[in-house]
């Protein structure tokens, strides 16, 4: 897939997610009417309001509320490690071909970075006040490089919008669950006895409860698979892998989890926020709920991506 079918691929696949959470969120409110409000309508009004606040929400403010949420600060052009980080950003957008993005400092000793923003003339690139100090200019180039490839993707704005609607079903699920507490069917047509019935209401319940666990897992397997097409089209687009691999070494080494980002928003990051010894588990249950694929395997891959590019004939 080239850049141009992933972009495309992107936009599709957000507008998708965004009508199916809000007909799942629908669905949902029209069987708790069903059930328990007697067709009251109370449930998908509920629902509708939820999903339609949480789609425009994120895709119109997501990003602001990501940096806020960091404690993220705009850059201070009289610090010249600040200032580098900027004239970083600067040529690496200019390498892409994308316009200049709005860089942010997350005042957090972890080394950390992210990318958000619905389209390139809206996005941002922030990282943490520990990424700065930690890295060189030439490593630096590399995590600003699978940042900007976020941004040239569109993965930013997939990846925000699913983030806001992941918390959106985890509220809709519990008021669900709660509201589950008045007891009894309401409607005469929820009253009718009959296998069908029953059949719709234990899907309905097993979707209320589930859905925040089938939500997250979708979320954390869509960030996984884009963690390695940053890392490639990152690294090919400033032509040294390596710079990233060290980097991202780097970034694996680190002891401290990055306490300014929170869970909800982790899978933006280049790491997992979290701490790295989840990250680099194998097997099922780590690589279903992980947020990031295994760093050790970033590394090696980059590694490999850099010997390919040293022993290309030269023209």
């Amino acid at each position: 897939m080239n850049i141009y079918e992933q972009q495309r691929h992107n936009r599709r696949a957000t507008y998708l997610i965004m009508f199916l959470v809000v007909l799942f969120f629908a669905f949902l409110g029209a069987m708790f009417d069903y059930f328990y409000a007697g067709g009251l309508l109370i449930g998908i009004t509920v629902a509708s309001i939820v999903s339609i606040s949480a789609v425009l929400g994120s895709y119109y403010s997501g990003d602001k509320i990501v940096l806020s949420s960091t404690g993220a600060r705009r850059i201070d052009i009289t610090n010249l490690k600040e200032q580098q980080f900027y004239n970083v950003v600067q040529e690496v957008s200019i390498a892409a071909g994308l316009p200049m993005p709005k860089v942010y400092i997350i005042p957090d000793a972890d080394p950390n970075a992210f990318a958000t923003g619905r389209k390139p003339e809206k996005a941002s690139v922030a990282i943490t006040q520990g990424l700065l100090e930690e890295l060189n200019r030439e490593e630096l180039q590399g995590v600003v490089s699978h940042e900007m490839s976020h941004i040239h993707n569109y993965d930013i704005r997939l990846v925000t919008i699913i983030a806001a609607l992941v918390g959106a079903i985890v509220l809709l699920s519990d008021w669900s669950v709660r509201t589950m507490r008045w007891g009894g069917r309401g409607g005469s047509s929820s009253r009718r006895s009959g296998g069908a019935n029953a059949i719709l209401f234990v899907i309905w319940l097993i979707l209320v409860i589930l859905a925040p666990i089938i939500a997250h897992i979708m979320a954390m397997a869509i960030s996984r698979k884009r963690e390695y097409l940053a890392d490639a089209s990152g690294a090919e687009l400033i032509r040294n892998p390596l710079a990233l691999a060290n980097a991202l070494e780097k970034i694996e080494g680190a002891s401290l989890s990055t306490t300014s980002i929170k869970r909800g928003v982790a899978h933006l990051c280049i790491a997992d926020p979290l701490g790295r010894s989840f990250t680099n588990r194998k097997g099922f249950i780590a690589n279903l709920f992980a947020t990031h694929p295994p760093m050790r395997e970033r590394i090696n891959r980059l590694k490999r991506m850099a010997y390919l590019y040293s022993n290309q004939p030269q023209s």
